[in-house]
């Protein structure tokens, strides 16, 4: 294989290039931070969650180019946005709930985890039962549900976080992965 054969095509791909007089335009997806602003999603005042969050933990909010900066939109055209005009759609974190509150959840492990109505309420019917015939583990399970409850540890069986008051006790876990950094010490 000669030089030429790789190097004709290259130069003919781009002289029809130039002949069109088209150039690359950028999708506004793939702006750099800085280059555009996204809104705040709008909060569900009955949970406390992102209205339109889904499952996936996500929600779509729409972003907006900074002012001058030319990219192909949500309707596929090129045009130059002015800081106002929604340019794209960025997912961005929230809480998914799915109608299981906290306080009920704990209000019933508190007083009726004996029979294992908290486990039922939150979709684990087996241990429901087991908890009923054996009222609660001898007492000791219900305990150790009210700490696991209160804790955050056990969750609703759909994997969905608890409806929660706003100054309520939420919790954030945070897991270490292979995107996490270790901040080395100052010396």
């Amino acid at each position: 294989m000669k030089l030429t054969d790789i190097v004709t095509p290259f130069f003919f791909l781009a002289s029809l290039l130039q002949m069109s007089g088209s150039s690359t335009t950028l999708r506004c997806e793939s702006l750099l931070l800085g280059q555009y602003t996204c809104q705040e999603p709008e909060i569900d005042t009955e949970t406390q969650s992102a209205k339109g969050c889904r499952e996936n933990r996500t929600v779509p909010v729409p972003c907006m180019p900074a002012e001058e900066i030319s990219c192909v939109g949500l309707d596929g055209k090129v045009m130059t946005y002015n800081g106002t005009v929604v340019g794209f759609l960025k997912e961005k974190p929230c809480r998914w709930t799915n109608g299981y509150s906290f306080e009920t959840s704990l209000l019933l492990s508190i007083f009726l985890g004996m029979f294992g109505i908290d486990r039922f309420y939150l979709g684990y019917p087996a241990i429901g039962l087991l908890k009923f015939s054996t009222l609660g583990f001898f007492f000791l399970g219900q305990l150790v549900d009210i700490l696991l409850i209160a804790t955050q540890v056990v969750t609703p069986s759909d994997g969905s976080d608890y409806i929660i008051d706003y100054y309520g006790a939420g919790l954030t876990k945070i897991v270490m992965d292979k995107f996490t950094f270790v901040k080395p010490p100052d010396t």
